[in-house]
Order: structure tokens, then C-alpha cells, then sequence
């Protein structure tokens, strides 16, 4: 009996030893990648139908030599890579085009990356003007392409990967340009001051994510991070912590419902795949209970905390050395 009890306390001890490693590794790859001195490029020229330029989408692995060429050129993340840019390649009926809101810029010798919300303009046929106001943005997770269509637009990125830890703080550099006015951007109709100002935002969240029989995904939330950045701030601050935190926040001093909030039937719901393939939304049904595992990790920058298509044009979020504490 004894020697039976030991066995499994070494089966046991040796699969947690597995599990501690495997997210050790996925941190180290965050935070390996999160220095942003590495970028690749991809070629891509656009159809005639809207100008036919030759254009550039960049991402944060490989080297700054990297440039991809290839007849179909989507996104194809290298081994160990779980970040992804909002930089994207879109078909959409035949129509190619791309879309850059995230940039290298040199750095202590090295990169950051810039992210903006600009209005990205398409002349169609050369005869009429499409105007799209583009959010920057930077997560950990996914952006399934080509993109075939502008519907729904916040079902088209993946946000997260599984995980299975308790991080205490994201940690990084940065400097931000923010609190620029709203621009309505559909593509469809002339650009629309709102009237209101717009502000970038970090967040993490910790999920505990399952599937239930009919295919919808829910979720509980276990962890949470998130800032506002109201204030513009124009030299670099380096060092800047987000604590995590555990539980129900929702009464606590620090609580900013702008992005702390559970997101359950608000249009920033995240969606994710299901067993069956499916893209559908992600029901966060609240505050998981005091020792419930999350075992889904969201980094998410963006800089607009508006709804897709609106965004405060000229807003701009410089990051650097993105590390993940746990």
C-alpha cells in the first residue's frame, strides 16, 4: 500500500513538474519575444482594383532582413510565437489588401514597436474613396487569415492561449500619445467626429474557459489586469507594472470598468474556436470562486477603447520589453 501511495505521489509530482515547465516555457517565449528586437516583413501587392501598390505587414520574430515573398502570403506563426500584430492581409471576393497599424522603431540599439490608430484610405477603381478608421492593437493569441469580410469585426482576432499559472504582474516600457478625438470610419459613409476623446489601454485576464455540449464556450473570470492610459506621457517610462489581480475586484479602490469589467454581451466580447471549428463568442459569465484554476491567458494592448470603427485617429502606444511575471 505504501509503495502504491508513493508511486502515485511521484506520477503526480513528475505530470505538475510537466505542466510547471510547459508554462514556464510559454512565459519565457512572451517574454523572449516581448523585447521586439527581432521583425520579419511581408510583401504583398495589393489588387489592381484599389491601386495595386506593393505593401509591407510586419511582425516581431526572424530578423529585420526577413522579407517573405510568396503568392499566397498569410500569416503563419513560428514555433513558439503567441503573439500576433493587427497587422493583416485581407481577400475579400478577390480583393487583396493589407492593413498596418503596428510598427518597428529603433530603440536603445534595438526595436520597440509603435502602435497607432490611424484612417486607412482605398481608392476603389480610382473613381471613389473608402475611409476606415483602424484601431491599433497587440495580443497574445491569434488573427486567422486572409480576412474575407469587414462583419463583425471583433470576432475576427483570437485573444489568448491556454495557460495554466497565476501570474502576479505585466511589466513593460512604454510611452503613449493619447486622448485624440473619436473618428467614426465605416468604409461606407463620410469620416464622423464624435465628439468625444479616445485612450489606449493594457490589459490581462485569466479565464477559466470550458465547452459545453452545444458548442458555446464560457467562461469564468479568475485573474485580471488593466489600466486606461488617460494621459499622454511623452518620454519613455520604463518599468511600468499591472498587477494581477485574484477574485471578485469589482468593489476594490482599483477597479476600471472600462477594461476590467466581465465582458458577458458587450460588442468587446472575445471570441475563440470551438472543439468544432465554429468562431463564436466567449460567454464570461462572472467572478470564478476563490481556488478555481484558470487555464486561459488574454494579453491585449490596443490604443482605443472605442467600438471597432471609431477611434481616436492619431492615438499612439510606444512598447518595449513586455515581460510576464509570474
Amino acid at each position: 500500500m505504501k509503495r502504491t501511495t508513493i508511486f502515485l505521489t511521484a506520477i503526480v509530482f513528475l505530470l505538475n513538474c510537466n505542466l510547471a515547465g510547459a508554462q514556464k516555457s510559454i512565459v519565457d517565449k512572451i517574454n523572449q519575444y516581448g523585447t521586439f528586437d527581432h521583425w520579419s516583413v511581408r510583401e504583398v501587392k495589393e489588387s489592381g482594383l484599389i491601386g495595386g501598390q506593393t505593401r509591407y505587414l510586419y511582425e516581431f520574430y526572424g530578423n529585420p532582413t526577413d522579407t517573405l515573398r510568396k503568392k499566397k502570403p498569410v500569416f503563419v506563426a513560428p514555433e513558439g510565437y503567441y503573439w500576433r500584430t493587427n497587422n493583416v492581409y485581407a481577400n475579400v471576393s478577390g480583393v487583396e489588401k493589407v492593413n498596418n497599424t503596428d510598427y518597428p522603431e529603433p530603440r536603445n540599439g534595438g526595436y520597440c514597436i509603435r502602435i497607432e490608430t490611424h484612417i486607412e484610405y482605398v481608392k476603389v477603381m480610382g473613381m471613389f474613396d473608402m475611409e476606415v478608421t483602424c484601431q491599433g492593437a497587440l495580443l497574445v493569441g491569434s488573427l486567422p487569415e486572409p480576412i474575407k469580410d469587414t462583419k463583425d469585426p471583433m470576432s475576427k482576432p483570437l485573444y489568448g492561449i491556454p495557460f495554466e499559472g497565476h501570474p502576479t504582474a505585466l511589466v513593460f516600457d512604454y510611452k503613449c500619445n493619447v486622448g485624440n478625438e473619436v473618428i467614426r470610419g465605416t468604409g461606407f459613409s463620410k469620416l464622423k467626429p464624435m465628439g468625444r476623446k479616445d485612450y489606449a489601454v493594457a490589459q490581462v485576464l485569466l479565464q477559466k474557459r470550458w465547452e459545453e455540449e452545444d458548442g458555446s464556450v464560457h467562461a469564468l473570470r479568475c485573474g485580471t489586469a488593466g489600466h486606461v492610459f488617460k494621459q499622454s506621457q511623452e518620454s519613455w517610462v520604463n518599468g511600468y507594472t499591472l498587477p494581477i489581480h485574484y477574485g471578485d475586484i469589482s468593489g476594490e479602490p482599483y477597479y476600471e470598468p472600462e477594461c476590467m469589467e466581465i465582458l458577458n454581451g458587450t460588442s468587446m466580447d472575445f471570441h475563440a474556436l470551438n472543439s468544432k471549428g465554429k468562431n463564436v463568442k466567449v460567454i464570461e459569465e462572472g467572478w470564478a470562486e476563490e481556488g478555481v484554476e484558470p487555464n486561459f491567458l488574454i494579453i491585449k494592448f490596443i490604443t482605443s477603447n472605442d467600438l471597432p470603427f471609431y477611434g481616436g485617429v492619431g492615438n499612439t502606444f510606444w512598447l518595449d520589453n513586455v515581460k510576464l511575471i509570474m
